[in-house]
């Protein structure tokens, strides 16, 4: 091969290379775009929500997994996400847990905190949220779901408010009307919970009682 023949099949790769990175970044853009679009106007949906739904791990835990000697499952659940969920009820709002996996612990805490609407073991998700609206007569737009892996996407993108945790993975981000600042297992909960009710003009109600009333 000459010389210009390599010179001139170099530049072809060149090329070749600039145009790859051209195109790569406009998906990105559009990816950026999308994202963009689907974030605006968040509270807005927020209003509108009557029904928290969260994932379990990942969401209400950071998402690892503990096993004794014995085999047991046990997990580790934030205390302040818990005040949240609580506050979000008190508020007269309901929260759910949709979860693929079951573990005893899951029922442990969601009797804790008073959740009554507890579907584990759910492979499809997407189902799964039919079973949910259907039992507690909801449209999908009143339904504010919380995920951070694949298997929360379809749920995600059938909701009226989809959140995901900061720590979501990078699809999951992307399909989100919300993501939060803290992530799973550390406060993404409690954050979204305070987030709804500031939304609909609940919080300040709900904080008040903490507070004792002036006298005189």
């Amino acid at each position: 091969m000459s010389s210009v023949e390599h010179s001139k099949k170099s530049e072809r790769r060149r090329a070749q290379g600039k145009r790859r990175m051209a195109k790569n970044h406009q998906r990105e853009e559009m990816k950026a775009k999308n994202s963009a679009t689907r974030r605006r106007g968040w509270k807005e949906r927020a209003k509108r929500v009557r029904l928290l739904l969260l994932d379990v791990d990942g969401v209400m835990t950071d998402g690892r997994l503990g096993f004794d000697g014995a085999g047991r499952e046990f997990k580790f659940f934030y205390a302040r996400d818990g005040i949240g969920i609580r506050l979000f009820q008190r508020a007269g709002l309901r929260v759910g847990i949709l979860s693929g996996r079951k573990a005893r612990v899951v029922e442990l805490r969601a009797g804790e905190l008073g959740i009554d609407l507890l579907l584990q073991k759910i492979q499809d998700k997407a189902r799964g949220l039919e079973a949910v609206i259907r039992r507690e007569r909801l449209r999908p737009d009143q339904i504010c779901y919380v995920g951070d892996d694949l298997v929360d996407l379809p749920v995600l993108l059938k909701v009226g408010l989809a959140v995901a945790v900061a720590d979501a993975v990078p699809e999951v981000k992307a399909a989100a009307h919300f993501v939060t600042r803290k992530p799973g297992g550390r406060g993404a909960v409690r954050e979204i919970c305070e987030g709804l009710l500031k939304a609909q003009g609940k919080w300040a109600a709900e904080i008040g009682r903490y507070f004792p009333a002036p006298e005189g």
